[in-house]
């Protein structure tokens, strides 16, 4: 994809969306009472209630830590995907970018006042929605269908109903060997950073109130918790990358090693490689390869 693309419908939807809803809600934030507009009301509400029950009984400096890896684990997930995504597909990436932006709003919030600024209903000033939500709510959802929508009408070219490659462990032995080894690079810095970020904060606590337990283990167990599971899921991620990215490399050989075995039988057709495969220059050759037996083929058809 074009550098344009990516800042046309990557980048730009994302920041308008973070930056809109955290402009609501700072003016939200002036909200006094209750008033309608039509079937929309507005009335400032605190939603201090946690994500799925997460880092609800989280100390203050642990749930600020920890949301914030959380988010910058979206971001990276984010880009990952965006990368591997093997079209084009504007309204697809745009509806990510949406999706993002509208779940990061909320999540700024946590990690700065600790509460999430609600101010929207739906209804009358008689009969109103039971729950208040606010833009990046609205937004995830518009999100959401652009994603829906995009799937819909591109699923064919992200699915191809004809294809060979019908499974990703193309040649299992490398392509397991890939994934492992970039596997150990990411355990390897997840242990490295986890013993410094361990030690640094035990070291930090007995500093500054000296040994207590008690203190320790409110402080140290939900830290080891919430890194080991964001290490784990950081690791899933990069194995499920490691297969893709062996998997743009090994397709293209297998595919190559097959339209090589079709012309020794005498069989003649092209080479189409995926989107986003590497080696693309195979398909060149193969079209060169093609071309010259046909001469040769056609020499012979004259000479007899």
């Amino acid at each position: 994809m074009r550098k344009r693309d990516w800042v046309l419908f990557v980048i730009l939807p994302f920041f308008a969306t973070w930056s809109f809803d955290r402009v609501t809600k700072i003016w939200a934030e002036n909200l006094e009472g209750f008033s309608f507009h039509g079937p929309v009301g507005f009335v400032l509400y605190h939603n201090h209630g946690a994500i799925l029950g997460l880092f609800s009984t989280l100390p203050a400096v642990l749930r600020i830590v920890s949301l914030s890896t959380g988010g910058a684990f979206l971001i990276f997930t984010f880009f990952v995907l965006q990368y591997l995504l093997p079209i084009r597909s504007s309204m697809l990436r745009a509806g990510m970018s949406v999706l993002l932006g509208g779940i990061l709003g909320n999540v700024t919030d946590r990690i700065l006042w600790g509460y999430v600024v609600d101010f929207l209903v739906l209804g009358t000033p008689e009969n109103y929605t039971p729950f208040v939500f606010n833009m990046a709510d609205v937004l995830q959802w518009l999100g959401y269908v652009m994603i829906v929508i995009a799937l819909i009408k591109d699923g064919k070219i992200l699915w191809p109903e004809q294809n060979l490659r019908k499974s990703y462990w193309i040649n299992p032995k490398y392509q397991i060997q890939y994934c492992l080894k970039l596997l150990g690079f990411g355990i390897s810095f997840a242990v490295i950073v986890g013993v410094y970020s361990y030690t640094f904060m035990k070291v930090t606590i007995n500093s500054l109130i000296g040994e207590q337990p008690a203190i320790e283990a409110k402080y140290l167990i939900p830290f080891l918790i919430t890194f080991f599971a964001i290490s784990a899921t950081f690791c899933i991620l990069l194995f499920i990358v490691g297969l893709v990215f062996s998997h743009r490399a090994a397709g293209p050989v297998y595919a190559f090693e097959k339209f090589l075995e079709d012309l020794l039988d005498g069989k003649t057709r092209n080479l189409k490689l995926r989107a986003g495969d590497d080696f693309g220059h195979l398909e060149q050759l193969a079209a060169q390869l093609t071309d010259k037996l046909n001469k040769q083929k056609s020499k012979k058809s004259d000479s007899a």
